[in-house]
């Protein structure tokens, strides 16, 4: 029997892998398949998490804590293997539409890489079973381990590329079981802990990470005469850099030039975001920048102090030095991309990095900036056209973004942004659409907002103009002739005439006039937005879901506009509904099973000394299971709550993997903390507690908007240092209801204890696509209400558990 206070160590370590396999297996799957497929974690944990508490209500005999060391080496050797084994499967999305074997791939993948899981809520449940009375202990190890998992991945991923992190990773597992085992099991750990990090050194050709082939990256990389030069890490975004002829860079490009380009670079992050970096070696080989439609902006208007948001490869920064602009900023939300350039082509690309540069995101950059400029610049364009991931949030584009961008432009300033055309248009009706309703809430009336845009295209691309002040005939005349000149098509300016549009390349319906006209026209606004396809309508900060734009009511018609290829529906990041329908099904069954086991079943044990254990179970196999929607509720509660305040502080952090790294770690140690010293201050674990905690979640939606703008201003560094304490209230007391219920339910019951483990689990795995589903359409404030709401329901069973206890007790 392994004593306690080895087991909360154990478990610690457990936790801690387990949680940074997560994170390091959502890396691998950005870069070897695509960001959306990340989902695929959260379905793939709570098959393992949640099948281990109903394995355990199923079979008795696995709850001994003697079967523990057993449990850490198998979660061990089931990260390694679980990485290699897919890392070798040929799965790719792409090939689903015409390979059938693609779907018994996903079946191995799930099998595979739940294994770590399913032993890692072995450990726990069966420390939770047997000694239910310390529930405080082995709960605050779980989530303490937890938060240091999240926080210490980001370094090792740093350090070893994801790849490579999920083998130092497993050592962390082999050394629990080092810890746990008799003299056998510390022998094979200790030659598996040898072999795993010779592994590591040594680093064999199949633990590199597989990449799809029908990645950029990759196609680039095809080409005659390709070749690639490095890759670099970071916790967040891998940086590759390469040679190709596919690099040819150069969006929208004029049809009147015809001279050859500048020598460029080309690199792409995690292998799907393409661009390039321009050499900068004297001006006559930047001549074709006069013929993009991103130099319209330059050409036309006053440029002596310009911002570009984002500017990747720097092409924009080169086109405003080319036009001779006097102070250049640059704010770019990869500092890995920042750095690369520095280090590698500084020289190479006319350092365009070296001064005037920030990383982070650029609204954030300007709410405390007291500098206007003439140009604000905007890129969205890669190598090559490609969407964006549906449910990921982009704080650039909402309401509250276009008028900070509005407000530190000088008075004839102009913002642009510039895109590659992806038809069926959405992307662009959407910023005009987000653009038309800031700058009517800065005052504009409905008549004259028309006034302040004007835009162009040509085959590929479109550059979209909003000025401060309406645009005037002479800014008129300089757009027209700057188009005629170039054979750029003219989309919108003031005053614009239909048989002025559609003129160089012609589109059948010419719907960008007819579209920008009908968002621009005050008396056709709403309708248009309304009954079109796509959902277009702006999103604020409150749901940031700027690239979402399915209209469920419209599914059958987007179906059918993209020719019937559903594939689209996952290229757009629309998988959330699959995986939700996928996670509940998958839930249903795991919290179902563990009912089945009939008393009847549980009497055919022939053993006599076992056989009155049994009968004893069976004498109390109804009582306590009132208190399982408790556990269901905290399930959902917790996170909540938690996902909700990660997303919340995206925008201050100015970084996703940045708010998600401060604030997992902020809650998980402070939740596990508080679970620590519930178990020593037993008043701590008063029903009541949960109410409070309510109140607690809803002071911080109401608050939060006024916490974020103060500690806003302040460095990176301090910005992560407040968001960390300043949920440690909440987290704190967050991590006590949990043990206190079992506590309660091991009193009463204790073979419910991994059927509890179970309920929770599968809630706590639903709950988060849950939150981004109902954020879509509610946003983050009114989750946080309903985190609340779960935290009271958990009261209320709680209450009513309590109550009948005291009333048996009286019988």
């Amino acid at each position: 029997m392994i004593k306690y206070s080895k087991i909360l160590f154990i478990i610690f370590l457990c936790s801690s892998s387990s949680l940074a396999y997560e994170i390091a297996l959502a890396r691998v799957f950005s870069i070897s398949l695509w960001y959306h497929f990340a989902f695929m974690i959260i379905s793939i944990a709570m098959l393992g998490i949640g099948a281990s508490g109903t394995v355990m209500s199923l079979y008795p005999k696995l709850r001994n804590l003697s079967n523990t060391g057993i449990y850490c080496l198998m979660l061990g050797l089931g990260i390694s293997l679980g990485y290699l084994i897919t890392n070798q499967i040929p799965f790719d999305p792409v090939k689903l539409s015409w390979s059938k074997i693609q779907i018994l791939y996903i079946g191995v993948y799930y099998i595979a890489l739940s294994i770590p899981f399913f032993f890692t809520g072995m450990v726990v449940a069966a420390a939770f079973s047997s000694l239910s009375e310390r529930a405080g202990l082995i709960y605050g190890a779980d989530l303490l381990g937890a938060g240091t998992g999240a926080i210490s991945i980001l370094y090792i991923m740093t350090v070893y590329g994801p790849d490579k992190s999920v083998f130092f990773i497993s050592l962390i597992a082999f050394s629990a079981a080092f810890f746990a085992g008799g003299k056998r099991l510390k022998a094979l750990s200790l030659i598996l802990i040898l072999f795993t990090a010779s592994m590591m050194f040594f680093n064999p050709y199949f633990m590199n990470l597989k990449m799809s082939p029908y990645k950029g990256l990759q196609i680039a990389l095809r080409y005659p005469g390709a070749e690639h030069l490095k890759t670099y890490f970071s916790p967040f975004s891998r940086v590759d850099t390469f040679k190709s002829p596919a690099v040819r860079y150069a969006p929208g490009l004029s049809l009147k030039y015809l001279e050859e380009l500048p020598e460029q670079v080309g690199f792409s992050i995690d292998g799907s975001e393409m661009n390039a970096i321009t050499a900068y070696s004297n001006r006559a080989s930047l001549t074709f920048l006069r013929y993009l439609p991103s130099a319209l902006p330059y050409e036309v208007f006053r440029r002596n102090d310009v911002l570009i948001l984002d500017p990747k490869g720097g092409l924009q920064s080169i086109t405003a030095k080319y036009y001779g602009s006097s102070n250049i900023y640059k704010i770019e939300n990869n500092p890995l991309l920042v750095k690369v350039v520095r280090k590698d082509f500084d020289e190479f690309s006319g350092r365009i990095y070296s001064g005037n540069t920030w990383s982070g995101l650029g609204r954030s950059w300007l709410k405390y900036s007291d500098r206007d400029f003439d140009v604000i610049d905007i890129p969205m364009t890669g190598t090559v056209p490609s969407g964006s991931f549906g449910i990921s949030e982009d704080y650039r584009f909402t309401v509250e973004a276009f008028k900070e961008y509005l407000s530190h432009l000088k008075m004839e300033g102009v913002l642009s942004i510039n895109m590659f055309i992806l038809p069926p248009l959405r992307t662009e009706l959407r910023i005009l659409n987000t653009a038309v309703r800031a700058i009517r809430d800065m005052g504009v009336k409905n008549r004259d907002i028309e006034k302040h845009f004007a835009a162009i295209r040509s085959l590929e691309s479109i550059c979209i103009l909003m000025k401060k002040s309406p645009f005037t005939a002479d800014d008129i005349e300089a757009i027209k002739k700057f188009s005629k000149d170039r054979r750029f098509d003219l989309i919108y300016y003031p005053g614009i005439k239909e048989d002025e549009t559609n003129i160089y390349i012609r589109t059948p319906l010419n719907e960008y006039f007819t579209m920008f006209k009908n968002i621009l026209n005050p008396e056709t606004h709403e309708q248009f937005i309304n009954s079109y396809i796509f959902d277009i309508k702006p999103v604020s900060d409150e749901n940031p879901f700027f690239h979402y734009y399915l209209k469920l009511k419209n599914i059958r018609a987007i179906y059918k506009t993209m020719g019937g290829k559903w594939q689209y529906f996952i290229e757009e990041g629309y998988i959330l509904p699959v995986v939700f329908i996928q996670v509940l099904l998958l839930g249903i069954v795991l919290m179902i099973l563990p009912a089945v086991k009939t008393p009847k079943t549980r009497n055919k044990v022939k053993n006599k000394v076992k056989n009155k254990v049994e009968k004893k179970e069976n004498l109390n196999l109804t009582s306590g299971i009132n208190l399982l929607p408790y556990f269901a509720f905290l399930g959902l509660g917790f996170m909540f709550v938690e996902v909700s305040l990660v997303h919340k502080m995206i925008l201050p952090l100015e970084n996703p993997s940045y708010a998600l790294a401060t604030v997992l770690t902020s809650i998980l140690i402070s939740s596990g903390a508080g679970s620590l010293a519930s178990y020593k201050f037993r008043k701590l674990s008063s029903p009541a507690l949960t109410i409070f905690i309510s109140i607690l979640t809803i002071s911080y939606s109401i608050l939060l908007p006024s916490i974020t703008d103060i500690i806003s201003p302040c460095p990176l560094p301090i910005k992560a240092i407040s968001v960390f304490f300043i949920f440690l209230p909440l987290g704190f007391l967050m991590g006590i209801p949990f043990p206190t219920g079992l506590k309660l339910l091991g009193e009463k019951n204790k073979p419910l204890i991994p059927w509890a483990w179970t309920i929770n689990g599968c809630m706590s795995v639903l709950a988060p696509i849950l939150t981004i589903m109902l954020a879509l359409v509610t946003g983050f404030k009114i989750v946080l209400w309903l985190g609340a709401l779960a935290y009271l329901m958990a009261f209320v069973f709680l209450k009513q558990f309590i109550k009948n206890q005291l009333y048996n007790a009286q019988r």
